[in-house]
């Protein structure tokens, strides 16, 4: 390290000598517990929706919406993060960046212990980071640039970079980077590790059961580091697949907060029109929610470009959201979405509602119709998140070019191992987050290097172009701000000529809350958050 580091957070006195640092500048804290006008009460247990029952309770190899929403309780993350973005302590007190971005020192907390009452050290980040680096779908780009993580004490935890990234201080909140046990996972498959079943973390919530097609139940962690906290006695984390019973749970008070929207977005201006009912649209900054139709480049009929464009131009956009969205979400024509504005090259446009066009390229493409007025047929999955009216949409539209569509909707963990692992599918409608940067959020998906089988919400369409590849890696590495948008404009144009997939509709997200329910969203990452601050009013 060559002279000071950046200020991102002080270092003591004591650490920054110890590095030959210049002291830093202090700050405020995260002063997260107390809402404008309240004081935080103790005890109750919170009744908290999460749709679709989770496929594992720990985000290290996964970024599943279900996950995240419940991971975040018991495995926590380096920093967090308010909605300014400015990373605030959590794991990590203090921390600092080198002028030339590649070596990142952290502070860690201390007298941590995981719940089942070992130390949490920096062996633990270390090891965390490199599960991260090689099984997070994300993570695969967010730390591939990571040489090393030096522990030179139990406290400080040092990562050295060969290429700068320089969105990393933005992607270690807990659901993005959850730092694990290395005692439970060293030497593991963390995919099938039984902690992502009956996690062991840091956290203000220790794990209790998990009641499959039920609940989970998460009691307060009385040794948590933030003493007082939390707040609340238990969370009841609930799932109801059925969205009309959902709505239904929402009216009867059976359950007291829920994100994504939680209901129907056909019922969703009935059940905030309830007295004891709010709503909230923040919180899913972090996220940056995306509907994207991908296809499968390994079936022969969709290397054909001229049959992707005529699918993008068989389909409604607008009509997709009045009718699908009931308005709630916006033509979203770029695979960057709406959450990350600098990036978006505003040149990027939709492929335009044609069916004429679209058939005469099919007819072009050598695919006439046959004499039942079909030319050939696909099969089309939707992530559930995405809704069942969706999948019949773009079913319905494909079927006035004549392509006949066999859609199958499954629950959720089926859905990821037919997409992600079998890879049967033609055209699959997902919901993926492009994130707090497209590094980490886009090129997960386009990226031929990430085609990794049984990797959930990777390159499953196993899309594979160099051009796209060269320009990841290098908005991946790129310092300066404005050659960084320049190069994602690049990737936007390329992609997009090339069909690459069909951009559609960025989702607005909806937070449903019990009014007595407080600290539910606290910054980006929204209910996505430990739930460490959140209490009843009385």
């Amino acid at each position: 390290m060559s002279g000071p580091f950046v200020d991102r957070r002080s270092f003591s006195l004591g650490l920054a000598a110890s590095l030959g640092l210049a002291p830093l500048a202090g700050r405020a804290a995260f002063a997260a517990g107390a809402d404008a006008g309240g004081t935080p009460v103790r005890g109750g247990v919170l009744r908290f929706l999460v749709e679709q029952e989770p496929t594992t309770l720990v985000t290290i190899a996964h970024t599943a919406g279900p996950s995240t929403r419940v991971s975040p309780k018991v495995t926590e993350g380096l920093l967090q993060y308010g909605f300014d973005y400015e990373p605030k302590p959590q794991l990590a007190t203090e921390w600092s960046e080198s002028p030339d971005g590649l070596t990142y020192v952290f502070k860690l907390r201390p007298n941590v212990k995981w719940h089942d009452g070992k130390d949490f050290t920096s062996a633990d980040v270390a090891y965390s980071i490199k599960l991260l680096k090689e099984n997070h779908p994300r993570g695969r780009a967010t730390f591939s640039s990571v040489t090393v993580v030096e522990t030179p004490d139990p406290l400080t935890a040092i990562i050295r970079l060969s290429k700068p990234a320089p969105y990393l201080l933005v992607a270690l909140d807990a659901s993005e980077s959850p730092i694990v046990p290395k005692h439970l996972y060293e030497g593991t498959d963390p995919l099938t590790n039984k902690n992502a079943s009956a996690p062991v973390g840091t956290g203000p919530f220790v794990f209790r059961e998990w009641v499959k097609g039920s609940h989970i139940i998460l009691d307060r962690n009385p040794n948590y580091w933030d003493p007082g906290k939390p707040y609340l006695d238990r969370v009841v984390v609930r799932f109801i697949a059925d969205q009309s019973a959902r709505s239904a749970a929402f009216e009867t008070g059976e359950l007291d907060l829920g994100g994504g929207p939680p209901v129907p977005r056909s019922d969703l201006a009935r059940i905030q029109a309830l007295p004891n009912i709010g709503s909230d649209t923040r919180g899913y900054e972090y996220n940056g929610n995306m509907t994207q139709l991908f296809f499968n480049f390994d079936t022969p009929v969709l290397k054909d470009k001229k049959v992707r464009l005529a699918i993008a131009k068989a389909i409604d956009h607008k009509k997709l959201l009045d009718v699908v969205y009931f308005g709630y979400g916006t033509i979203a024509p770029s695979p960057l979405g709406v959450d990350v504005k600098k990036f978006i090259d505003p040149n990027i446009k939709t492929y335009g509602f044609d069916l004429s066009a679209a058939n005469k390229l099919l007819d072009e493409a050598g695919y006439p119709r046959k004499a039942d007025g079909t030319r050939f047929p696909l099969r089309l999955y939707a992530n559930p998140y995405n809704s069942q009216a969706s999948g019949d949409f773009v079913k319905q539209a494909l079927a006035r070019i004549g392509i006949p569509v066999d859609f199958q909707f499954f629950d959720f963990s089926t859905y990821l191992q037919k997409a992600y692992t079998v890879r049967d599918f033609d055209l699959t409608l997902e919901s993926l987050s492009t994130t707090f940067d497209p590094t980490p959020g886009v090129q997960r998906v386009y990226w031929s290097k990430n085609f990794k089988i049984g990797l959930p919400f990777s390159n499953a369409s196993h899309y594979d172009n160099p051009e796209v590849d060269a320009l990841l890696e290098a908005a991946a590495v790129e310092a300066d701000e404005e050659k960084r948008i320049a190069i994602w404009r690049k990737f936007q144009q390329v992609t997009h000529d090339d069909v690459a997939a069909v951009n559609l509709i960025s989702p607005a997200g909806v937070t449903l809350f019990n009014k007595k329910v407080k600290n539910h969203t606290l910054g980006v990452t929204g209910v996505n958050a430990s739930f460490a601050d959140v209490y009843f009013e009385k």
